[in-house]
């Protein structure tokens, strides 16, 4: 399995605002899709007929672009730290 429960952990540690407790802040969980994103991405470059997973990231992509949009409008400097942080582009 590629998300087990120690990676799970460090994100949280790195990006959460309250350690490996802090599962709910946008930051980790931002930071979490963007480590699926990342991984479905590879799978859909080396299969490129598997249009379940191709759905499945466009749905992820959808909800942390939602979640970048929640931080942009209530926090910019949040938002910008975390944008720098995981080198997303805007």
């Amino acid at each position: 399995m590629y998300l087990d429960k120690t990676k799970k952990e460090e994100i949280f540690n790195q990006y959460g605002k309250g350690g490996v407790k802090d599962t709910g802040s946008a930051e980790s969980q931002i930071a979490l899709f963007t480590y699926r994103i990342k991984h479905l991405t590879e799978h859909v470059k080396t299969h490129h007929k598997d249009y379940v997973t191709t759905r499945s990231l466009t749905q992820l992509v959808g909800k942390r672009r939602a979640l970048l949009d929640y931080l942009y409008k209530h926090d910019i400097e949040r938002y910008r730290a975390i944008v720098k942080a995981l080198g997303l582009r805007r």
